[in-house]
């Protein structure tokens, strides 16, 4: 079975952040993940992270004026030099969290937009071979367009074909069941097309993105699928708990026993 990371910028929210850490490991979590650790001192989190003994699953490089709507910044013209200062940056909290998995935000844009795409593309060869330097996987992950209306990197399958273009080594897929269900459905079928460049897998329900323990996809079988699979990464729990973090953690208990 998979390991599981709790995602903390969604889950034990009724904790300050740094408390969060605490509060996952306590629950048995021994893995974490966080969307952008940017508002506390790196020294800050990668002591919580000893302290605690989890290992950091992943976070965003820098996504720009995040307050201000912007999702990235890789397909967006004029911003090379924010994104490479983005990227040390980022670097400075990896070496303190210990964290082998970067994921790079795409931004708001026409995918079909050939400028666009070399944009990105050249974003993406850049910090790849910055991060290979340092041993640590970029991760591209496609984004559904209804939580996210007019994402640049919006299709699993084309995400997937871009990194198989690239040829680069530490270009990995972050699938996310979530939003492979509402971009395409077909789950299993694009796990077993996609499973070698997979780097990081992420869940929540669908359509209410709540504890993976119903709805409309069937995560028992999912799991299994992972196993069989030979999937040995972790699994990050990007979920909305419906209450409480503790009360809807049913699911978990059930697949530590």
């Amino acid at each position: 079975m998979a390991r599981f990371a709790a995602n903390l910028t969604m889950m034990f929210t009724e904790h300050a952040f740094l408390d969060r850490f605490a509060a996952a490991a306590d629950a048995g979590f021994d893995a974490v993940e966080f969307l952008f650790p940017y508002e506390h001192p790196p020294e800050a989190i990668g002591a919580r992270l000893a302290r605690h003994g989890l290992t950091q699953a992943l976070f965003n490089l820098p996504p720009g004026n995040w307050a201000a709507g912007e999702r990235g910044l890789a397909c967006l013209p004029g911003r090379r030099d924010e994104m490479i200062a983005g990227t040390a940056l980022a670097l400075d909290y990896a070496a303190a969290t210990g964290v082998t998995r970067l994921h790079l935000m795409a931004g708001l844009g026409d995918r079909h937009d050939p400028a666009a795409m070399t944009r990105y593309r050249d974003a993406v060869t850049r910090t790849a071979e910055t991060l290979a330097a340092h041993g640590i996987d970029l991760l591209l992950e496609p984004i559904n367009g209804r939580d996210m209306p007019g994402y640049f990197l919006n299709d699993i399958d084309a995400a997937a074909a871009l990194i198989g273009a690239l040829g680069l080594g530490n270009v990995r897929l972050q699938f996310d069941m979530y939003h492979c269900q509402i971009m395409h459905g077909d789950i299993t079928m694009r796990l077993r097309r996609h499973i070698k460049m997979i780097g990081h897998v992420q869940i929540a329900s669908v359509p209410s993105r709540h504890e993976p323990d119903g709805e409309e996809v069937n995560y028992p079988f999912l799991f299994e699928e992972l196993d069989r699979l030979g999937y040995a990464g972790i699994v990050g729990c990007e979920y909305r708990p419906r209450g409480a973090t503790r009360d809807g953690l049913g699911w978990f208990e059930t697949l530590r026993r």
